[in-house]
C-alpha cells in the first residue's frame, strides 16, 4: 500500500522527453518553493526565470495551484486542466487529483486539510474546513462539505460515505 506519511518523490518526476504538464508544473512549484526556503543571492536570482517556468506551465496544464501551496510530496495530477488549489489548503503526501478539481473555501470556516495517499476523482469539489482522512476517495463530481474518515469512500451531492 502506498504510505500516507512518507512522500514518494518518484511519483512527481517527469518522463524524459515526455509531455507531463502536471509533472512540470509540479516542479517549477517545487523549485519555487526551495529556492524560497533556503535563500542567498543565487536564490534571488534565479526565482524569476522560476515564476516564468510556473507561469507557462500553468498556462499549458490549465491549473490554478499557487507557488505558496501547502501540498505534500508525491503528489500526481495526470490531467491537471482545472484543477483549483486554495494556497492555505493542505495536501498531505501522494495523493491522487483529476481534472476539473476545486479545494478551497466554502460555507463552513476554514479550509480543507486532505491526508496522505488520497485519490480525488474528476471534477470533485472540497470546500470548507473540512478533514479528509488517509485513504480516502472521494468520487467524481462528489462534493464534500463535512469530514470524511479514513479509507472511506465519498460520493454524491452532497457526499456521502459508502
Amino acid at each position: 500500500m502506498i504510505s500516507a506519511t512518507e512522500s514518494d518523490w518518484e511519483r512527481e518526476k517527469p518522463v524524459r522527453g515526455g509531455y507531463e504538464p502536471g509533472k512540470k508544473l509540479l516542479a517549477a512549484i517545487r523549485r519555487y518553493q526551495r529556492m524560497t526556503t533556503n535563500g542567498g543571492f543565487f536564490a534571488v536570482m534565479i526565482r524569476p526565470l522560476i515564476v516564468l517556468q510556473y507561469r507557462f506551465w500553468s498556462a499549458i496544464s490549465g491549473a490554478d495551484i499557487p507557488l505558496n501551496s501547502k501540498i505534500g510530496g508525491g503528489l500526481l495530477i495526470p490531467h491537471p486542466n482545472g484543477i483549483v488549489i486554495h494556497p492555505d489548503a493542505q495536501i498531505g503526501p501522494n495523493c491522487l487529483i483529476f481534472q476539473q478539481v476545486t479545494i478551497g473555501a466554502g460555507t463552513r470556516s476554514g479550509l480543507p486539510v486532505i491526508e496522505g495517499h488520497v485519490d480525488i476523482g474528476a471534477g470533485a469539489k472540497i470546500l470548507g474546513g473540512v478533514h479528509i482522512g488517509a485513504h480516502a476517495r472521494i468520487g467524481a463530481n462528489a462534493v464534500v462539505i463535512n469530514d470524511i474518515p479514513s479509507n472511506a469512500t465519498a460520493v454524491g451531492i452532497p457526499a456521502l460515505v459508502r
